[in-house]
């Protein structure tokens, strides 16, 4: 049979292929099987990212132990976050995380490390002692002894949860608390001499309990275990203030700033520190510096308002002291909640708002802020007397409209009272 177009037919014979020919088809296959066998089983993937060495848990840990050790609270709380990730069954990394998100401020996620640690190990006394020093500064009093408590039932002798405990007592600023908190604060000391937490848990007793010169000790023992941790740098900067020595305050209080530029307690102490010493401009610095992190709080407007009063800047200190007594909006819409009267720092802010408007002769809203004061907090002597002496001024202004050259100087509250010696 015959194909159209084609010499080919099917009674064709068909000569045998040359030998080399069958060769080379043998080659070939053999070749490709090796390649789909060998060669393509140990090719990565195109695209495909390869895998990088996971570090140990050890490797996370040492990193977080060093950047404490610089004062890097933020990297070190990362690090022991992923040792945590890399071994999720050691509770001891969860009580190490807890511990420094206390320092750092982040009590809501101490708490629930600590919370961690117990699930993994019910009996942990340090992981009762941290969430017990957490809730403290929630002010959460109750259950905070009752974690101390079961951690000294776990472990009487942990210096740690003494510490501790002495700071959830002194902190609740009740006179009748402070011989337990000095207790609490020998104790740990007598335990564990070599741990930071405890000079600084017996500092802040000593400073409480305005055993000044004690105290400094105390957080400069702290210091030599670790400088750079903010808050002893804090502490002991607002001891030497109370000290009334501003130079080592200034010094101790730029290096709590240094390592915390967000903490609007180190600025506003900061801020008093250059007032006390006369050098109201640097004060005005750092007291403005504050309210730009915070432009919410209203103690930071009264801090500031005084420092611009002492500079006779008396349009600023009452558009700032404004905010502070009566609240309102700022110019970029921030709201601001305006502090009701009361003893202690916040009848300064009243004080010093009446005398700036009197200042400027505006007796009509000074003098009920004045009577404010008489009504609102009678029994502080101080209060009482700027008040009459802000009345009287406002008299004088009626009878002498001129503007006066002085300027009414309000008399000064003391930064703490005198308690026993623990």
């Amino acid at each position: 049979m015959y194909l159209r177009g084609n010499k080919w037919t099917m009674n064709r014979r068909t000569r045998r292929p040359p030998f080399w020919r069958l060769a080379l088809l043998v080659v070939l296959i053999g070749a490709a099987l090796y390649v789909n066998q060998v060669v393509v089983p140990a090719t990565p993937p195109l695209f495909v990212p390869t895998e990088t060495p996971t570090l140990s848990p050890e490797s996370f840990i040492n990193q977080a132990e060093e950047f404490y050790a610089s004062g890097k609270i933020s990297q070190a709380i990362k690090a022991y976050g992923e040792a945590i990730y890399s071994d999720p069954t050691n509770p001891a990394n969860y009580v190490a995380l807890a511990r420094l998100q206390v320092i750092e401020g982040d009590y809501e996620a101490a708490i629930t490390n600590s919370q961690n640690a117990l699930l993994k190990n019910p009996n942990n006394p340090l992981a009762h002692a941290v969430m017990g020093w957490a809730l403290g500064f929630q002010q959460k009093y109750g259950e905070a002894e009752v974690e101390i408590k079961k951690a000294l039932a776990l472990d009487p002798n942990n210096p740690l949860a003494y510490a501790y405990l002495a700071e959830i007592l002194v902190n609740q600023g009740d006179y009748n608390l402070y011989d337990r908190a000095a207790e609490a604060s020998k104790k740990a000391l007598q335990l564990g001499p070599n741990l930071m937490e405890v000079h600084r848990a017996r500092g802040i007793v000593l400073l409480n309990t305005q055993n000044l010169e004690e105290a400094r000790q105390e957080f400069q023992t702290a210091l030599s275990i670790n400088k750079n941790i903010p808050d002893l740098n804090l502490y002991l900067g607002i001891t030497y203030k109370s000290l009334g020595d501003y130079n080592q305050a200034q010094e101790a209080l730029l290096a709590a700033y240094a390592l915390n530029p967000t903490d609007t307690v180190a600025l506003t102490e900061l801020s008093r520190a250059f007032f006390g010493d006369g050098r109201f401009p640097q004060a005005a610095q750092y007291a403005e510096e504050a309210v730009k992190v915070n432009p919410t709080d209203p103690r930071l407007y009264g801090n500031l308002g005084i420092i611009y009063y002492k500079q006779e800047k008396f349009d600023q200190a009452i558009n700032t002291l404004k905010f502070a007594v009566k609240g309102g909006t700022v110019e970029d819409g921030t709201l601001v909640e305006g502090l009701p009267l009361d003893y202690g720092r916040i009848e300064e802010y009243y004080w010093y708002y009446g005398f700036a408007l009197a200042r400027s002769n505006r007796c009509a809203e000074a003098v009920p802020i004045f009577q404010a004061l008489l009504t609102g907090v009678p029994n502080d002597e101080i209060a009482v007397y700027n008040a009459t002496e802000g009345l009287a001024i406002c008299q004088d202004n009626l009878r002498n409209p001129a503007p006066e050259t002085g300027t009414p100087e309000a008399s000064e509250s003391p930064e703490a009272d005198m308690t026993p010696t623990p």
